[in-house]
């Protein structure tokens, strides 16, 4: 099984979860979660879940 597999343990990411990654890649600037984009997709995911993104629905 891959580490990435989320399996039926899947949350939805929050707007704390999402800070917390946010934090981590400006900590890091050189690091994976800020080299990829990570930071942006969690702040994302972060929005969908609360119902507030600025995607269309």
């Amino acid at each position: 099984m891959s580490t990435n597999d989320a399996g039926p343990a899947r949350r939805k990411m929050t707007s704390e979860g999402a800070r917390r990654i946010q934090r981590s890649a400006d900590k890091n600037p050189n690091g994976k979660t800020a080299t990829t984009g990570f930071k942006q997709r969690a702040q994302s995911a972060a929005e969908r879940s609360k119902g507030t993104s600025k995607r269309g629905k």
